[in-house]
């Protein structure tokens, strides 16, 4: 009692704020852990520290000691084992205006054309069922994807990623990663995700396309080979059976950099699409 009775309004207001910020904090963690292995981790975590309370309630050396073991050897065990969970966490900690890559800012691209020549190629792929994994690079960097696959660096075109889809090629298996206004490199390989909640139906192509933004924060859009549906993977989230309309609308908001005028820029280039009709079919 005697501190809240000494305590002044300006102390008040610190605590709000310290209380605030490890709130927002703890939110974010679990967004960011959420569909991911690190869940059952926190779970893990929970019942060790449940455990550990019991032990020190209870005065139970044994339980304690074994506790406290647990405690000093869990810390590096946690890093080995859940390092891909703990990378998509620092870089999206580290992602921001700051730190962002101005040479690949798409303000000085022209996205419209990029995004025409992509919705071409893949309603022409997804009529014919042809299967495609194509890749989007944002501020995390995926050079070491890029130089897994055949090297490219080039201009992007409809014609271009429908052949290099086209089945039996030498490059179809693979994934197309583009960096700003080139297809930098096909065939590439991208790590498979292994959230146990993905549906059983989704095949090696998706599997990877969740895998690389669970990763990074890299943009996917997946051409089924089996019911030539579009789907559209970010942040280690997967939408299926995606429309045309809404493909366009979400690659203009996640490509077109958050500055103040994004908003009026993003409205003119719906626009423009709405102007063009039904030119994609």
């Amino acid at each position: 009692m005697n501190y809240f009775l000494d305590t002044t309004w300006q102390d008040w207001i610190k605590d709000a704020i310290d209380i605030a910020i490890v709130t927002f904090i703890i939110y974010k963690i679990l967004v960011l852990v959420k569909g991911t292995r690190a869940v059952q981790l926190l779970r893990g975590i929970i019942v060790l520290v449940a455990t550990w309370a019991i032990s020190m309630w209870f005065n139970l050396y044994t339980l304690k000691w074994l506790m406290n073991q647990m405690f000093t050897l869990g810390i590096l065990a946690i890093i080995i084992i859940f390092q891909p969970e703990l990378r998509r966490v620092l870089e999206q900690l580290g992602r921001g205006n700051i730190f962002s890559r101005s040479s690949l800012s798409i303000e000085r691209q022209d996205l419209n054309y990029q995004i025409d020549e992509l919705i071409k190629a893949i309603q022409f792929m997804s009529s014919r069922k042809i299967g495609a994994l194509i890749v989007f690079e944002r501020q995390t960097g995926i050079s070491e994807m890029i130089e897994s696959g055949v090297r490219m660096e080039s201009k992007i075109s409809a014609e271009l990623l429908m052949n290099i889809f086209t089945p039996n090629s030498p490059l179809h298996d693979g994934a197309v990663i583009i960096r700003g206004n080139q297809i930098m490199a096909a065939g590439c390989y991208l790590p498979l995700s292994e959230n146990p909640f993905i549906s059983k139906e989704l095949g090696t192509r998706h599997r990877a396309a969740i895998g690389v933004t669970e990763v990074s924060d890299a943009l996917a859009v997946i051409v089924s080979e089996e019911t030539g549906q579009l789907s559209l993977t970010m942040n280690g989230m997967i939408v299926r059976d995606i429309n045309k309309e809404s493909l366009i609308s979400k690659l203009f908001e996640e490509l077109l950099p958050k500055s103040s005028n994004s908003s009026k820029r993003r409205s003119a280039v719906v626009s423009w699409w709405k102007q063009k009709g039904d030119r994609n079919g």
